[in-house]
């Protein structure tokens, strides 16, 4: 799965300068996002100022402050569209090495259950999968390099917060705190959803490989045998939905009373009127940023329960190459 994109000397320039290349399109991509969040605060800062005092302000102020944001998201589309289209490539570049890997060993492999579908869906998902998990972790990385220091500064101009009375760089501690609270919650909830999904393929593996048969072989995919596997399927689909079910309620409960922390947080401050709207603004998405980065498992969940079961399926098959082969006759 990996040394066969990372350890060839055919793909390098792929796995190793195309790496380095995501990891600085990434990296500007979030000081894009640092120019945008200082944004914030200039420009509410005006829209404050204008409502209070009409007139304060001239109408070429409010448009100048329009074309600062327009001209930067300019260059955040450019620069996500391109890098997008880049990571697609290289998605498809490491299935392609991992499809060469296996071709080449297929004698051995062919006889696995499902071993067609490995190498050919399994692939494609894995790759794509680690690619997004791997640059989500990396922008979530970079995302808390560039805000921790900025709601650290930030944090100082909030003198109490309700509950907890006066703490120093409160909205860090309380960034991380509901973090971790939500990562654990969600880990419990979805911890029987890799099995599932693991078994959940390996049910759709044996349906179809039974109606691939049954394509040549008149006597294969008869109804019984076929409404006896789809019955395994739909059991087993029926119990992932239900997990599923409970997991979905404890993660979109969490993700929205997420929105409600920040604001509870400021809440002394605001009635207090210490701050300004455009310091809440750029506050609140400044928190907003640096949970985001805290709350990289909570996120992508779904996406890792998915990434274990196909991890699952192509470990097993790569076992085959792991053990002695066997003597010629």
């Amino acid at each position: 799965m990996f040394r066969s994109f990372f350890l060839s000397r055919h793909w390098f320039a792929w796995s190793v300068l195309g790496t380095v290349l995501i990891l600085a399109g990434t990296w500007y991509r979030v000081q894009l996002d640092v120019q945008i969040n200082a944004w914030y605060g200039s420009f509410y800062d005006l829209v404050q100022k204008a409502l209070e005092k009409p007139n304060s302000i001239d109408l070429g102020q409010y448009w100048q402050q329009l074309r600062l944001f327009l001209g930067i998201a300019m260059i955040y589309i450019t620069v996500a569209v391109l890098l997008d289209f880049f990571i697609k490539h290289y998605v498809f570049r490491w299935r392609h090495a991992m499809n060469d890997y296996y071709m080449a060993h297929w004698q051995r492999l062919r006889t696995i259950e499902g071993a067609a579908q490995r190498v050919q869906e399994d692939t494609m998902r894995f790759a794509r999968i680690v690619e997004g998990l791997g640059v989500e972790m990396v922008r979530s990385v970079m995302q808390l390099i560039a805000f921790l220091p900025i709601l650290w500064g930030l944090s100082e101009q909030v003198k109490n917060v309700p509950y907890l009375g006066a703490i120093p760089h409160s909205l860090v501690w309380i960034a991380l705190g509901w973090s971790i609270f939500g990562t654990v919650v969600l880990a419990l909830t979805g911890v029987l959803l890799p099995g599932l999904e693991f078994q959940n393929q390996r049910r759709e593996a044996a349906y179809r490989k039974e109606l691939v048969y049954g394509e040549d072989d008149a006597a294969r995919a008869s109804a019984p045998v076929a409404v006896d596997l789809f019955h395994h399927l739909r059991r087993n689909y029926f119990k992932l939905f239900f997990h599923y079910l409970y997991f979905d309620v404890v993660k979109y409960s969490y993700l929205q009373v997420s929105v409600l922390v920040p604001l509870v947080a400021l809440g002394p401050t605001v009635v207090a009127g210490i701050i300004t709207l455009g310091v809440m603004q750029q506050i609140s998405n400044t928190f907003d940023k640096v949970s985001e980065s805290f709350q990289y498992l909570v996120l992508s969940w779904s996406t890792i329960i998915e990434l274990i079961s196909v991890y699952k399926r192509l470990r097993a098959f790569e076992a085959q190459l792991d053990a002695p082969a066997p003597l010629p006759a």
